[in-house]
């Protein structure tokens, strides 16, 4: 738990801190942040490499409890480490879902046994998922959840939705919501819109996210709560989460990378490893969110990993279930489209990635100030790479297979302690400091 990081760049924005520095890790802490700070303990030299506060990834199916041949927590935070994420919050769709206090609490036992980042539990908004009853939200809190989510599912109940607001703007905990009304979408598989209509498929409008959005950005300014979007993906979520901020609205959002790399004419393919929800959209929503990364509006940059068996995602298009994974692609995926094309600095790219997250959902990490967790992610921004399989992740439904991408995790340490290091073959290779 005592590590020297040495000869980085330090980019850490909730310092507006970017120069060459050493950091000190002790006790699994932040110690220091200086020039040439000397200490006898392992070293991890970060010349030419880029230290950053560890990622974090508001979006994670885990898939345990229930769902073991997708995706475990121990494989689920493999894959976290190798794509940079030092903590993940583990969405609640589970099987059973996590609705009460002893789901919350395996989760949490399951985490600490094996997991190799840190876990967060989001607990369900209802009970079971079902939209008709809320959840104890004050246990799921109790227990550890640091937000609730029905996610898979929208809330389509206004009161259920209010109340839900109501109680956890008493327990400081944001609610996260799935923004879609699924009778708008008449059992649709991709963006409606003129691809969905070249290729003789159902599509999912872009109104059906964004009556639900304005719905509960209503219901926010109301209950005086924090508004969590999921996903965003569609150019009038955008515009209403802009104007709803700027009228006082505690309401963030997050996008996902495969949402900004991607568009709707990619589904040409029939691949079903291009088949999520909320859908790839049209060029214009892309260029929509893209904005709001630029201008502020996109508090954050979540995955939405959804690991699924190949055996599920092996069938016609229509029939394969909703998800890609995304957690170790991430990084490269938005270094590439948002900062190799000049769109946004590294340092803001950080800050969607590692001090947003931490900042809006109220976690801890996210910064590299003394006596904050010694959770660090290393990273090369100039590396190119293929993206290949097989994955950390047990599933290998990812929409980036083939491409070659900008920008590579290099190390990932958590509380002090190397979790991943992409250029080492075993952990004796580091070396020691000496006095």
């Amino acid at each position: 738990m005592n590590l020297l990081i040495t000869n980085g760049r330090v980019v850490d924005p909730s310092q507006r801190l970017d120069a060459k520095l050493d950091v000190l890790i002790e006790d699994g802490r932040v110690s220091r942040v200086d020039k040439k700070i000397k200490a006898s303990v392992d070293i991890v030299d970060a010349d030419g490499l880029v230290v950053t506060p560890g990622f974090i990834d508001l979006h994670t199916h885990l898939r345990e409890p229930g769902q073991e041949h997708k995706e475990t927590i121990a494989t689920g935070t493999r894959a976290a480490v190798v794509g940079g994420y030092t903590a993940v919050c583990a969405m609640a769709n589970t099987v059973p879902p996590n609705d009460e206090r002893a789901v919350t609490e395996m989760v949490v036992a399951e985490a600490r046994r094996n997991g190799a980042c840190r876990v967060y539990p989001i607990g369900a908004v209802s009970k079971g998922l079902r939209g008709e009853e809320l959840a104890e939200l004050a246990d799921l809190h109790l227990a550890g959840c640091v937000g609730v989510s029905d996610d898979g599912k929208p809330v389509y109940n206004a009161q259920l939705m209010r109340r839900a607001l109501e109680y956890c703007s008493m327990l400081g905990m944001p609610v996260i919501a799935h923004e879609e009304d699924a009778e708008l979408n008449e059992g649709g598989v991709m963006h409606e819109g003129y691809y969905s209509t070249l290729l003789g498929m159902g599509g999912i409008p872009a109104a059906s996210e964004e009556t639900l959005v304005a719905r509960d950005v209503i219901l926010a300014r109301l209950t005086n709560a924090h508004l969590h979007i999921a996903h965003l993906s569609t150019a009038g979520a955008i515009e209403v989460v802009r104007h709803a901020r700027k009228s006082g609205v505690n309401v963030t959002c997050e996008v996902t990378p495969h949402h900004l790399a991607l568009t709707d004419d990619a589904v040409q393919s029939f691949s079903t490893d291009l088949k999520m929800n909320p859908p790839l959209r049209s060029k214009e929503h892309r260029d929509a969110i893209v904005a709001g990364i630029a201008d502020g509006t996109v508090d954050a940059i979540a995955t939405d990993h959804a690991p699924h068996h190949v055996d599920e995602k092996n069938v016609e298009f229509d029939l394969a279930p909703f998800g890609v994974i995304g957690l170790e692609t991430a990084f490269a995926v938005c270094y590439s489209q948002l900062v190799a094309k000049k769109v946004i600095d590294l340092a803001r790219l950080v800050d969607l990635l590692s001090c947003g997250p931490a900042r809006i959902f109220r976690l801890p990490g996210g910064t590299l100030k003394s006596g904050s967790l010694g959770d660090v992610t290393i990273i090369d921004p100039t590396a190119k790479a293929a993206v290949v399989t097989p994955f950390a992740s047990m599933a290998q439904n990812s929409p980036f297979i083939g491409q070659t991408l900008q920008g590579r995790v290099i190390a990932t340490v958590v509380g002090g302690v190397v979790k991943h290091d992409a250029r080492l073959a075993a952990p004796a290779a580091k070396k020691k400091a000496k006095r």
